[in-house]
């Protein structure tokens, strides 16, 4: 269902195909209208073929999410109804703007957007059971020229990127290579649950996470669901989501449990950052839809369920070449890969100069509840290298890098004749680091489940690209002659200075550890706690100033993006504070109050009889007490969103209201739930518990 290499050999001219080839392989510009034209008769006639009956642009806004409008192929001509698609369609598309964020680029009555055709990303058909719709990958600008999405900025990043690692490579005398471009592996991790449970949950409808709800009997404790068997009910799901995703062309590899129970994940082989982002967005699409087919709810919050592991989206980056190397494979002597030391000190250098700005792309109400909590990456940002090619480092840092000869693969026995040997990689695998080397790219492990992997990508993209282009600016100062000798020369005393400088965000320990918290308060890395201090990061001037060196950002994109951010977070903690209030005041407080009938005419009837009913006077004194507490919560949370709901101070100055008095309050509501809980009776008790909707499937 792709209109892919194969659809347009097949149906383009070749003189068409050549060229769009160009583009999609090289990054070249479609500069020729007749090119447009050509591939939107191709497409449409394609589309019909395969049945469908409209096309979409489809754009990614700010929302985080993806955006359609549909529009049928039918026209009115002269001789009646035709079946319409032009190269002007094809490129061009016109939603209304009005109503998507956009953090002031534009005001609310000036409703004109654009969508523009990224030829780079494969049209598709996504089916259902009453036809197919073309979809077509585009960017989503303002009337300005502004990108009021996250797929411009990708495009821009990516094209800043190969500028300045071509530059690199070609310094280092590859002279060969003509296009460089990031690649991206997205391992998506999900939880599902039965649906007839979500809909028993008004906090899971509103907020996609359960606002309360006690520990059940057992979690993940007995670490028996992480690779275990997948029950078939769950099976029978993972394969219509390959099903589809394959037919969509999205390489889905990898199926598993996760550790939590009730969690899964899904990951992909590795593609061109810009299309894999595409695809994540899609893969997070099919598995929503196809859960429900299945009974299920697929879940793609961070934290879901208080006490058990939260989700990620594992964010695997590398930089590849057009003759197809990676430039951050090691090789069998990583030492001496003169181009792979010079890759991996550019690297440690823009993760330390921008540990901040990084720190940022993960920064929302969701993660906050995830990062740091022993299940995921701290906040504070750190690279971890392994204990192989941290030796490397060091020996480069002091000075004898390129002696260090031993290779990075090595093999283990197992100690019976009936196993063979197992190669044993140059690393392990620290689960405690956010950006991690895992053989031959950086896992940033830190990404949330439920965003948009674009603005991670955006800059790692982007602090890449100004890294390679320092070096490159600083090896031709330094080589004297540029002869080989020269080049290399320079480049070895190049990658010695940078290393010892940047070294300090290298750290392979136990990020969870408060040593560790302690060890990077007095190397001087950043430590920002939560989304909002994060947040705080993204428009300074050392980063609009990046953002803007590279075509990436213009200022006014920078700060509406960190308006947005605040605005993204004030109404998630609004929507759980509201949600909360609603079912504590409704559900919770209600049942436990009945439960207190009982217990009060249980004592009463045991007094009356003579008994001696202590014990239940003690336990109606408990619950008594639970529920005033649960009513003071209420009150304080009640009162705090208000306040929160009529806040008119500044962006930053309404998150830290929201943080500081909302988000606290909607946690002390959330104690007193389960608290009571815990001791009401169990037919009262209103909603589906832990206990259920983790293991019942």
């Amino acid at each position: 269902n792709v209109f892919n290499e194969e659809a347009q050999r097949a149906r383009l001219p070749k003189p068409i195909f050549k060229a769009l080839q160009k583009t999609i392989k090289q990054g070249a510009q479609l500069t020729d209208p007749a090119i447009a034209e050509a591939v939107a008769s191709a497409m449409k006639d394609w589309a019909i073929e395969h049945g469908a009956t409209h096309y979409t642009h489809l754009f990614q806004p700010m929302t985080g999410l993806t955006a359609e409008k549909h529009d049928s192929f039918i026209n009115v001509g002269p001789e009646g109804l035709l079946m319409e698609f032009s190269g002007k369609m094809l490129i061009k598309g016109e939603p209304d703007a009005s109503s998507f964020p956009s953090g002031g680029l534009r005001s609310t009555f000036e409703a004109r957007g654009y969508t523009a055709w990224d030829p780079t990303s494969p049209a598709f058909l996504r089916e259902t059971d009453n036809g197919a719709t073309l979809c077509i990958p585009t960017a989503f600008c303002s009337w300005s020229g502004e990108a009021l999405d996250k797929k411009t900025p990708l495009l821009r990043s990516a094209d800043a990127l190969a500028k300045q690692a071509l530059r690199l490579v070609h310094a280092l005398g590859d002279t060969g290579v003509r296009w460089v471009f990031p690649t991206l592996g997205c391992e998506q991790e999900y939880f599902l649950i039965d649906r007839h449970f979500q809909s028993l949950r008004p906090d899971l409808v509103a907020s996609g996470r359960t606002l309360l709800g006690a520990r059940p009997p057992k979690g993940q404790e007995l670490e028996d669901h992480y690779f275990g068997a997948i029950s078939p009910r769950v099976l029978a799901f993972m394969q219509d989501v390959e099903r589809e995703l394959w037919k969509l062309g999205v390489p889905a590899k990898t199926r598993h449990n996760e550790v939590a129970p009730g969690q899964y994940e899904l990951a992909p082989i590795f593609e061109r950052t810009t299309v894999a982002v595409d695809h994540n967005m899609l893969t997070m699409e099919v598995l929503k839809d196809t859960a429900l087919k299945h009974g299920f709810v697929c879940l793609l919050h961070e934290k879901p369920f208080g006490g058990v592991n939260g989700s990620g989206k594992h964010n695997n980056w590398s930089v590849a070449t057009d003759r197809g190397d990676n430039l951050l494979d090691p090789g069998r002597n990583p030492a001496r890969n003169l181009r792979f030391m010079t890759v991996l000190a550019c690297i440690v250098r823009a993760v330390d100069l921008h540990a901040d700005l990084l720190r940022t792309t993960i920064a929302h109400a969701g993660n906050d509840h995830r990062l740091g909590a022993n299940e995921a990456p701290p906040a504070i940002i750190s690279i971890y290298l392994g204990d192989h090619l941290d030796k490397i480092v060091q020996a480069w840092s002091d000075g004898a890098g390129s002696s260090e000869q031993k290779g990075g693969t090595t093999s283990m026995s197992l100690g019976t004749a009936a196993l063979p040997s197992v190669p044993r990689d140059a690393t392990d695998r620290n689960r405690t680091s956010p950006f991690a080397f895992t053989g031959n790219k950086f896992e940033f492990r830190a990404v949330g489940s439920s965003q948009s992997p674009a603005t991670p990508n955006i800059v790692l993209n982007t602090i890449a690209a100004e890294s390679f282009g320092w070096f490159a600016d600083e090896l031709a100062k330094r080589k004297k002659g540029g002869g080989a000798a020269d080049v290399e020369a320079a480049a070895a005393s190049l990658i010695q200075e940078t290393l010892r400088k940047h070294r300090r965000i290298i750290f392979n320990g136990n990020g969870y550890s408060q040593e560790w918290q302690q060890e990077a308060e007095r190397r001087g890395l950043p430590n920002l706690r939560n989304a909002v201090d994060a947040m705080a990061r993204y428009a300074t001037e050392k980063n609009v100033a990046l953002f803007e060196a590279h075509g990436v950002h213009t200022r006014s994109e920078v700060e509406a993006r960190s308006h947005i951010m605040y605005e993204g977070y004030c109404k998630t903690i609004a929507v759980e504070a509201h949600s909360l209030l609603g079912i504590a005041s409704t559900a919770v407080l209600p049942a436990a109050m009945r439960h207190q009938e009982r217990v009060a005419a249980s004592v009463s009837a045991a007094s009356a009889a003579g008994v001696d009913a202590a014990p239940q006077q003690e336990m109606l004194r408990t619950l008594a007490h639970r529920i005033h507490a649960l009513i003071a919560s209420i009150e304080e949370l009640r009162e705090a969103s208000d306040k929160g709901d009529h806040h008119h101070g500044a962006p930053r100055d309404h998150a830290l209201f929201m943080r500081d008095h909302v988000a606290a309050s909607v946690a002390r509501v959330r104690e007193a739930c389960d608290a009571l809980e815990i001791v009401v009776a169990d037919d009262l008790w209103p909603l589906p518990k832990y206990r259920e909707m983790l293991f019942i499937h």
